[in-house]
């Protein structure tokens, strides 16, 4: 008991320091942010909070296009929410109840995207969406971004894993395949279908590189890319830089928050499919 107790306090005091070094450079921002610019610089600058200055905020609030970004972040993430989890969920019902010719051709292609990565198809998704015209548009954003394959790998996994029994009563009653996957297994998968739809809502708001590529006006920005915008010819505001960081990923830390169990359980999926 006492060699347990020993480890079970050596693994705590692990755990805490590992949370500390993970939480410091948040601290850190949310001091900095906080502080007026000649405090920021200052050599008496501590590690301690001394000032409590929001002005850094007021000015990323009203003189910078933050809203903007905020809307056309919101925007974009849930519309490519919305249309992977449907059109992944369709896709796996289609490989995984029905039978028609190309089916395992097609998943595995599905599965062999995971070999692919995606910085390998920028440059002909920007061919692509630079020759449809959708350069600086919210579809030009959002297209490249719909093709999810984890989504309906793990959609398939549970597909497969219902009883076929209950797919022949349905049929026997009358139903048919949309009373099968909108009324029967789509209310059975409501904890995946959460859980993938939080995950692909935090990985949509969080994409920079693409977003990066195809925007170039601040109108059409989203939050990532948009704080690399808040600059000044005359030189660096790191007060005004921290506060945007900051409110471009507050309402991703509020969903993790409210949403913690929904999100670890869609990370431990996705990793276990990808393993």
């Amino acid at each position: 008991m006492t060699r347990r107790r020993i480890e079970n306090w050596a693994l705590t005091l692990v755990t805490l320091i590992a949370a500390a070094i993970w939480f410091f450079p948040l601290y850190w921002a949310g001091v900095t942010s906080l502080r007026s610019e000649n405090n920021v610089v200052s050599a008496d600058a501590g590690v301690i909070p001394d000032e409590f200055n929001p002005v850094s905020y007021i000015d990323a609030l009203f003189n910078t296009r933050i809203p903007t970004w905020y809307w056309n972040s919101i925007g974009t993430s849930l519309i490519i929410t919305v249309v992977v989890i449907v059109s992944g969920m369709m896709c796996a019902y289609a490989l995984s109840q029905m039978r028609f010719p190309g089916r395992r051709l097609l998943y595995g292609i599905v599965l062999a995207s995971f070999m692919i990565p995606s910085q390998a198809l920028v440059v002909s998704q920007f061919i692509l969406m630079n020759d449809l015209g959708l350069v600086n548009t919210w579809a030009g954003i959002i297209l490249p971004q719909l093709v999810v394959p984890v989504v309906i790998i793990v959609y398939k996994q549970f597909f497969d894993a219902v009883p076929k029994e209950l797919r022949e009563a349905v049929l026997l009653d009358g139903g048919g395949e949309y009373t099968l996957l909108w009324k029967v297994y789509l209310p059975l998968n409501w904890g995946i279908t959460t859980a993938l739809a939080i995950i692909t809502f935090i990985g949509a708001w969080n994409a920079f590189f693409w977003p990066f590529l195809i925007v170039t006006s601040e109108s059409r920005m989203t939050i990532p890319v948009g704080i690399t915008q808040v600059n000044d010819a005359f030189g660096v505001f790191y007060a005004r830089l921290m506060s945007v960081a900051l409110l471009g990923a507050m309402p991703v830390a509020l969903a993790y928050l409210i949403f913690q169990r929904r999100v670890t359980e869609a990370v431990m999926i996705s990793s276990g499919v990808k393993g």
